[in-house]
């Protein structure tokens, strides 16, 4: 009977998972359609568009062309009429001199003949007739201005749609995720000396597989990438995987996307469990304040009794996180959500508030930054079994280095009450690594990722990460893969543990 139901869980997960399959394959084809559509009537517009654009051009050209013509017309016929002008003006005056001349034959005294033969050379002399050019200033000829539009015809005739590059392949073993940085890699399927640059879209994702249509964050862009490769850099790993899409592009068009890739980008992420605060601490996210007031107020905590051990998970943020971290966040304890008027979680001079996230297994990273003028301050991890009045250190249940700028400076590693001076600077950031299957923790430089300290201790119990602060604040940075100077440090680190051995030990 039991085989028989485990059997239908896995035939009704399957089918579920499948039908969720086609869900998404169907909205995949559906938004494609509605993108046909959309992009052929802006393509058809676009090309109206252009047409119009080179009509509009041809019209130019003819109307320039036009006026050339009737300029050259307008010349050539006011040369023409010019000359034509000054030939008449001759004629007439030659043959008003040429009746004078036939007139003056018929003249019989000598002397008045003599006169007029004298005025006759002199006027023939000074004819214009005789100093006109009888060739014309201009030829009737209007060739030069002819056209031969054959070539452009030709052109014209060989419009055709631009030639689109084709859709890269992403080569995901060229992919690299590391150091909260993503490096794509992609080739183009045969050669294109066209392209001029890639465009690379990506976004986060809970779903694993092909990008959903649904319930997805937007994609965000990097344009003008010169190579086939792009590094992402300074990302906050607050979901399991990231979609990557790029296409190629021409000085003229976008290809087709490549085939999306979907690359795993887990981390811890967790924010301050408000509900598990001091009521002097002053709580949001992740970003803690000592307030001797009683930052938190009273409206915000929640009643009930001191149940040793139990610690009520929450997240503060008002919004749904993406990010879905590989440790368990869970609700340990049954605390009722009433008002909370009492000090019943942490008390007294235990300035402390845990994460929201329980560590049960795998390697993880955060980091710590502290106020410059925050007075005392501790980070580490405990079990969830820390009662209200246990520092942070000072029981067999957390482990953490504490940070003192109280009257005398002190920087130190603390756990079961047992504390040992660290000769080193305090840095600006402080690197905190778990490794819970390993039984590790250890705090480094967050810079330079010098290693400050490190633990051996067999996790018997879940750890939630830990944290107290007096007269200052913590932010905190999570979302963050280990680096990878950390995994190359505890290779090579690993034997210094043998000199905190005073403080490490097999807890139960």
């Amino acid at each position: 009977m039991d085989s028989q139901k485990e059997a239908l869980q896995r035939i009704i997960s399957t089918l579920a998972n499948k039908n969720d399959e086609i869900q998404n394959f169907i909205d995949t084809l559906n938004q494609t359609l509605k993108g046909v559509q959309e992009n052929s009537s802006n393509i058809l517009s676009e090309l109206d568009e252009e047409f119009d654009s080179l009509y509009s051009i041809l019209d130019e050209v003819k109307e320039s062309m036009i006026n050339s013509i009737k300029q050259e017309q307008a010349r050539k016929s006011q040369e023409l009429q010019s000359q034509l002008s000054q030939c008449n003006n001759a004629l007439e005056n030659s043959e008003e001199l040429l009746e004078f001349a036939t007139r003056s034959l018929d003249i019989k005294e000598p002397e008045e003949f003599s006169k007029a033969a004298r005025q006759i050379k002199d006027r023939v002399t000074m004819a214009s007739a005789f100093r006109l050019s009888l060739k014309p200033k201009v030829s009737d000829n209007m060739t030069h201005l002819m056209v031969d539009f054959s070539q452009e015809r030709q052109i014209l005739q060989t419009l055709k749609f631009l030639p689109v590059p084709k859709a890269p392949e992403i080569d995901p073993v060229e992919c690299l995720v590391a150091d909260n940085s993503v490096t794509v890699a992609w080739r183009m399927p045969e050669e294109d000396n066209k392209i001029d640059h890639f465009i690379l879209e990506y976004r986060k994702t809970n779903f694993d597989g092909l990008p959903r249509v649904k319930d997805e964050r937007c994609w965000e862009i990097v344009d003008n990438i010169k190579g086939t490769e792009y590094t992402l850099s300074g990302l906050k790993f607050d979901s399991k995987y990231m979609n990557f899409r790029v296409r190629a592009c021409n000085k003229a068009v976008a290809g087709e996307y490549s085939d999306p890739v979907t690359l795993e980008t887990k981390a811890l992420n967790f924010n301050l469990d408000n509900s598990s605060s001091h009521l002097n601490l002053r709580v949001e996210d992740t970003c803690v304040e000592w307030d001797p007031t009683g930052g938190k107020g009273q409206d915000s905590k929640i009643k009930g009794k001191e149940n040793k051990g139990s610690v009520h998970v929450t997240s503060l943020k008002k919004h749904s996180r993406s990010g879905t971290p590989s440790p368990k966040r869970t609700s340990v304890g049954s605390r009722p959500p009433a008002v909370r008027g009492s000090r019943d979680r942490f008390t007294g001079e235990s300035y402390t508030v845990l994460g929201d996230t329980a560590i049960e297994s795998g390697q993880h990273y955060w980091e710590v930054k502290a106020q410059k003028d925050c007075k005392s301050y501790s980070v580490g991890v405990a079990y969830k079994t820390l009662g209200k009045f246990d520092q942070l250190g000072k029981t067999n249940t957390s482990w953490c280095i504490h940070v003192n700028n109280w009257l005398q400076n002190t920087f130190a590693a603390k756990h079961n009450n047992k504390v040992k001076a660290l000769d080193v600077a305090v840095p600006e950031r402080i690197g905190v690594f778990c490794d819970f299957d390993g039984g590790q923790l250890s705090f480094y430089d967050a810079n330079s990722k010098q290693l400050l300290y490190s633990f051996k201790a067999k996790f018997t119990q879940p750890v939630l990460p830990g944290f107290m602060v007096w007269c200052g604040g913590l932010s905190l940075s999570t979302g963050m893969q280990v680096p990878s100077a950390v995994r190359t440090l505890q290779k090579s680190e690993n034997g210094m543990t043998g000199s905190t051995s005073s403080l490490n030990n097999i807890t139960q």
